[in-house]
């Protein structure tokens, strides 16, 4: 099969389309999937520069959807099925997986990451990675949805507790994570807020469901809030971006509010004053990603149209050094996919 291949760290140029041999099912569970469209994260460039350690070579890549092709006689999926993954290999049988936090399982795998993944024609998974995608959705669309969808519905159902009436600050709103968030935010009945870069990002944002959106790099973020909120600060802020939104975030976040946050985009290091912590009583939450039955759940809103992917632009396997590009240039709208 053709596949994308990393046998050293650097730039986008180090990714190289090769002839790698067909993978092959190993376990009972495993089914094999025809990858048709590969969702980029920002993972992917950090392995791709060696910030995150990953063996060599490797097949970056990690959330995907396609059809299956093969399947062991354990796997619960059919052959022809079109299926949208979540990557997340976990045990299935730990206290954490068998109580809906699988992305919390100690033995938890990342294909692209720890194992080879999907920018490639084929890859192997177990089969409950892969989940049937609603007939409306081409593969695009789907791939987009597993990583982005359930991180923000973990972090707004599970974590934040999101309750209708409240109001939310969501970072980064043209971003993957930022376009899942205000949708689920406002589907849970919330006032919703968002940051962006401005123009388009901005008017993205808007049609999602942002009542209004504040430009991050001209505006205090904390007064803009205030006085968009009828002079009062958020309950929630739900942020992807990490060491730069830090100190806006705890700005407009009311006392007693719920900080989550999933992403450290703009870096992981920051100082915080716990005093004001404390005093205030807020909530500093850690989400990592969303599990499998909160997938499950985004999967359902989507095939009932409540929950709609953004899909920038496509670029073919062949391109994923450009594509690369595209996403550290922080220009995409939404989510970058590649198709196979």
């Amino acid at each position: 099969m053709r596949a994308i291949l990393i046998h050293e760290f650097g730039e986008p140029e180090v990714m190289r389309l090769e002839e790698v041999p067909d993978p092959r099912l190993q376990r009972g569970d495993d089914v094999l999937i025809r990858v048709r469209a590969c969702a980029l994260n920002h993972l992917d460039i950090w392995i791709r520069k060696g910030t995150r350690p990953a063996p060599l070579p490797l097949i970056p890549g990690s959330d995907c959807a396609g059809e299956i092709v093969a399947a062991g006689p354990d796997a619960h999926l059919k052959l022809g099925q079109r299926v949208a993954v979540l990557p997340q290999i976990s045990c299935m049988h730990c206290v954490q997986c068998l109580t809906g936090f699988s992305n919390l399982c100690p033995s938890m795998q990342v294909p692209g990451w720890q194992r080879d993944g999907a920018y490639a024609e084929y890859i192997v998974l177990p089969a409950s990675c892969a989940f049937p995608i609603p007939d409306h959705l081409d593969f695009a669309a789907a791939a987009a949805m597993p990583i982005t969808f359930s991180t923000a519905w973990h972090m707004l159902v599970k974590r934040a507790q999101v309750r209708a009436g409240e109001s939310v600050l969501v970072w980064a709103g043209a971003s993957g994570v930022g376009t899942a968030a205000i949708q689920i935010a406002k589907l849970l009945g919330a006032r919703v807020f968002a940051t962006a870069g401005g123009g388009k990002k901005s008017d993205l944002a808007r049609s999602l469901g942002a009542e209004a959106v504040i430009d991050h790099y001209r505006e205090d973020v904390g007064a803009a809030v205030r006085k968009l909120n009828d002079g009062r600060p958020v309950d929630v802020v739900a942020d992807c971006v990490g060491a730069k939104a830090f100190a806006p975030s705890l700005a407009a976040l009311r006392d007693g509010g719920r900080y989550v946050i999933c992403g450290t985009v703009s870096g992981g290091e920051t100082q915080a004053n716990l005093f004001q912590l404390y005093v205030r009583e807020i909530s500093l939450l850690g989400n990592r990603q969303g599990s499998k039955d909160d997938f499950a759940q985004v999967l359902a809103l989507a095939g009932r149209g409540l929950l709609k992917p953004v899909v920038h632009k496509a670029y073919p396997l062949a391109e994923a050094a450009a594509a690369h590009r595209a996403l550290e240039s922080g220009e995409a709208l939404g989510k970058l996919v590649l198709t196979v």
